[in-house]
């Protein structure tokens, strides 16, 4: 049995993941078990050595994080119970001492250095890079002995946890980016419906040829399903087969979601259902076009009375 105290998160201590914990209510008082990868992540869950995980899934900026995209379709028996959005914000940071005038070597995760490109070669045209596990990784690297860094890029946060100085605030190009994050755990019962849901699920094409596309997306677009995401990602075993990532307002509750996700099961070869749960944004998920519970039940009445001739 998974230990219920214990949530797996991206770490270590300062990075964006352990942001994104601390939005979790269920995980106040929980043990946090730091992982070096997606991938370590999601094994501390199927080994119920952690109870769920919190691992990024998609950046306002840079799309989806294709390694969490091709895990979650690779590996049975995860469910996603919640999303939490974070704000990403970054700060230049370095030993106590360290001028700005003096970095030559910087490091964080290629993701965080992309977000702040413009600001580096405004700033520091002629500073080399050292890619990070997490820019919480490359702020810790700081402070090794005999460290050849100058500086990191990493969430304002880092000097709550460590002793470094904080060169330049909030040098991303983006001043608005955030990062999506989910809390996923072993298959169970969806989190009750609550009006304000996502459904996530994985879809492939059954073939190749024209209209495929469409025909999956009418699946949708028939009972009012408004999609907030669809994001292709390759199969991997030949060129031109992906299946989608896909992102639908509305929990598997919902009669319209109920009958959207048989069509793609009628449709589809390989469906997978990743789970419904509570948006981050709060935002009402309705269906359009008289796709309410309410008169999918009033129709089904309907019927009843039409088989039983009446």
């Amino acid at each position: 049995m998974a230990n219920k105290s214990t949530y797996a998160y991206l770490g270590p201590v300062g990075t964006f993941t352990e942001l994104a914990l601390a939005q979790v209510k269920d995980a106040k008082n929980a043990s946090k078990l730091p992982v070096s990868t997606i991938q370590e992540a999601i094994d501390a869950v199927l080994s119920k050595k952690a109870f769920r995980a919190i691992i990024p899934v998609e950046n306002s900026i840079e799309g989806g994080v294709s390694a969490t995209l091709d895990a979650l379709a690779n590996t049975k028996g995860i469910r996603i119970f919640g999303e939490y959005l974070v704000p990403v914000t970054f700060n230049l940071v370095a030993k106590p001492g360290m001028k700005l005038s003096d970095v030559k070597v910087i490091s964080t995760h290629p993701t965080a250095y992309a977000q702040c490109r413009g600001w580096l070669q405004e700033n520091l045209p002629k500073h080399s890079q050292i890619p990070a596990t997490s820019t919480a990784q490359a702020a810790l690297a700081l402070l090794e002995k005999d460290s050849y860094l100058d500086a990191a890029i990493a969430a304002k946060s880092i000097t709550d946890h460590y002793k470094l100085t904080v060169l330049a605030k909030n040098i991303g190009d983006n001043k608005n980016a955030q990062t999506r994050f989910i809390e996923i755990g072993l298959a169970d019962v969806p989190t009750k419906r609550s009006g304000k849901d996502k459904t996530s699920i994985i879809v492939e094409l059954p073939d190749d040829r024209p209209g495929g596309l469409l025909e999956m997306l009418e699946q949708f677009a028939a009972r009012g399903v408004n999609l907030s995401r669809i994001e292709s990602r390759p199969v991997g075993d030949q060129l031109g087969r992906y299946r989608f990532n896909i992102d639908a307002q509305g929990h598997i509750d919902d009669e319209a979601m109920a009958e959207a996700l048989k069509g793609l099961h009628r449709f589809s070869p390989n469906i997978i259902f990743l789970g419904s749960y509570p948006r981050a944004d709060k935002g009402k998920s309705e269906h359009r076009g008289n796709n309410s519970n309410k008169e999918f039940d009033n129709a089904d009445s309907w019927l009843k009375q039409l088989r039983k001739g009446r």
